[in-house]
């Protein structure tokens, strides 16, 4: 889709891509302020990438200048217009791993910023946010998104310190402000949940027994950000489950006025009626509330069997000993695949044995979801947003 000039005096002028290549801070906002001010778009940067991600990256999303640290706008050469309206471009890799942009319009950001606040009761004049999660990414450049749009105060943070993050929290509440936070939930287990009012919680799936403050949302960039709020779709979005004919069977559908306008190289995703295929499996229960089993790619077939990893990870995050834990599917001569946990042991206790994971599934799944394998790590490989890296897990 090709960008249209709109006038400033006499002159014609097609709105650009603007990088901010810059580290979390008001001076990030400012820049944002200003970039929308001149009627232009702008992409944050993973300033994390190490070179070949970063020049991948920027030729995906094709900006035309690029602001950095120091404030200052340069040129790029090989810069792709925008269209008037369009506000962000993000990057993200979907399920194929290559970077493309998610182009989300003025209108789109607005949506989201009002049906998010209106759904928890925002009020710029009691509340104020704090953001910590990388702003390269949809979780965390939409709370400063919604601060701008409705006035709410934001402490912008340059990423995720558990101590500054607090300190951040408790300054906010010597003020007389209730603190909102979103969070995912690898930093959840790091900070005091009960130093803010609410935590909006995603990236990941959730503990098994999520603090009483925190919302589960359920969104991705393509929807600007969560727009399902402990299975309920925020208002103005709706939600459906595939059938086949729209939608491959058992996959999530979405819809709302968040929804991105276009990838950056101009292909639309929607399906008719606006629907937007997610790739994960889900479905709804009897009082139409959303369950999501994981991503449709990474069911494991094992014995002619489907488990979802989502769902095994939920029941053993509840075992004391378990700090962290993934599940993925091993090559398996007999079963097609092998159910296998991948476990941070909890600090301070005995690692968990295998036949005391198995068990606690078997207690609330079927027995087919039980894992046969029990790898111990340190830690989970993880993307810069805080969801672990399958792919990563493969084995066998």
């Amino acid at each position: 889709m090709r960008a249209r000039a709109h006038t400033v005096g006499t002159l014609a002028v097609v709105p650009i891509l603007v990088a901010l290549d810059m580290p979390g801070g008001p001076a990030f906002v400012d820049a944002l302020r200003r970039v929308w001010d001149a009627g232009d778009a702008a992409t944050p940067l993973d300033r994390r990438l190490p070179p070949p991600a970063r020049t991948a990256a920027l030729a995906a999303l094709a900006p035309g200048a690029v602001v950095g640290p120091d404030g200052e706008r340069r040129t790029l050469t090989g810069g792709r217009p925008v269209d008037p309206g369009d506000a962000l471009v993000l990057a993200t890799s979907g399920s194929t791993g290559e970077p493309k942009g998610v182009v989300l319009t003025h209108a789109a950001v607005a949506a989201s910023a009002e049906a998010t606040s209106a759904r928890l009761g925002v009020d710029p004049t009691r509340d104020c946010w704090v953001a910590c999660l990388p702003l390269a990414h949809v979780g965390g450049l939409s709370v400063i998104c919604r601060s701008l749009h409705t006035g709410t105060p934001v402490e912008v943070l340059d990423g995720f310190d558990a101590v500054t993050v607090t300190a951040a929290a408790r300054r906010a509440r010597a003020d007389g402000r209730r603190v909102r936070v979103a969070l995912v939930t690898a930093a959840l287990a790091r900070v005091d949940p009960g130093a803010f009012h609410t935590i909006l919680l995603g990236g990941a799936a959730p503990p098994g027994s999520p603090p009483p403050n925190a919302v589960v949302t359920y969104g991705m960039t393509e929807t600007g950000s969560g727009l399902v709020y402990d299975g309920v779709p925020l208002d103005g979005a709706a939600v459906a489950i595939g059938d086949g004919t729209l939608g491959a069977p058992g996959e999530v559908l979405v819809r709302g006025p968040m929804l991105l306008r276009a990838y950056r190289d101009g292909t639309v995703p929607l399906l008719d009626g606006g629907w937007l295929p997610t790739g994960d499996a889900g479905a709804l229960d009897s009082d139409g509330r959303l369950h999501v089993h994981g991503r449709m790619a990474e069911v494991i077939v094992t014995g002619g069997e489907k488990v979802w990893p989502v769902a095994v990870e939920r029941v053993l995050a509840g075992h004391s000993a378990v700090a962290e834990v993934a599940v993925a599917g091993w090559p398996d001569p007999e079963w097609g695949q092998r159910v296998v946990a991948h476990v941070v042991p909890a600090t301070g206790a005995l690692p968990p044995t295998l036949d005391e994971l198995r068990e606690l599934v078997k207690a609330h799944l079927g027995s087919w979801s039980a894992p046969r394998d029990l790898v111990l790590v340190t830690s989970l490989p993880r993307t810069p947003s805080g969801k672990v890296r399958r792919s990563a897990l493969a084995g066998g």
